[in-house]
C-alpha cells in the first residue's frame, strides 16, 4: 500500500498553511523586519485589550513556548511589545503592545486583508463562507480556540 502525499489531507493542510503563511509574511517581513512567529505575537496582542501571558499566545497560535520566548524577547528589544508585572501574581508578568507596537498593528492590518482577498479570491463568496465553516468544524474536532470568547476562556495558558 503507497501514501498518495496530494491526497492525503495533512499533508495537503500543512503545504497549504506554509504556502498562505509565506505569501503573508511578505508583507510584514519586508516592509518592518518581522519574522511569523514575531507577528504571532504581535497579531495575538493585538486582537486583545488586556495584557496576557506568553504561554496564552503560545496556546492560541500552536507555536511552541521557545519560539514565543524568542519572539518576545526580539519584539521587546525594538519596543512593540513590554512586558508589565502580573497584578494578580507579582512573581509572573504579562505582555502587551507598546504604543509604537500598536501603530505597527494597525497599519498591517489592511495590508494583510488585502492578502487574504487576493488569497481567497478564487472562490466564489458562497465558497468562502462554506470552507471557514468547513475549517471551523476541523478545528473544533481538534478542540482549536477559534474565537476570542473562546480564548479568553483558557486564560488559565
Amino acid at each position: 500500500m503507497r501514501l498518495d502525499l496530494f491526497r492525503f489531507v495533512p499533508f495537503r493542510l500543512n503545504r497549504l498553511a506554509a504556502e498562505v503563511s509565506a505569501a503573508l509574511s511578505s508583507e510584514y517581513r519586508e516592509r518592518y523586519g518581522l519574522d511569523i512567529p514575531e507577528w504571532r505575537v504581535l497579531a495575538t496582542l493585538g486582537l486583545r485589550t488586556e495584557a496576557c501571558s506568553a504561554q496564552y499566545i503560545s496556546h492560541c497560535t500552536r507555536t511552541h513556548k521557545s519560539t514565543i520566548s524568542r519572539a518576545v524577547t526580539a519584539l521587546m528589544a525594538r519596543q512593540f511589545v513590554e512586558r508589565i508585572e502580573n497584578e494578580d501574581d507579582r512573581r509572573e508578568f504579562v505582555l502587551r503592545l507598546t504604543p509604537k507596537g500598536r501603530v505597527l498593528y494597525e497599519r498591517l492590518i489592511p495590508r494583510l486583508k488585502h492578502k487574504e482577498r487576493e488569497i481567497m479570491s478564487c472562490l466564489t463568496s458562497r465558497e468562502q463562507r462554506d470552507f471557514a465553516r468547513l475549517l471551523g468544524k476541523i478545528e473544533d474536532s481538534l478542540d482549536l480556540v477559534q474565537t476570542i470568547k473562546e480564548a479568553r476562556k483558557s486564560e488559565a495558558y
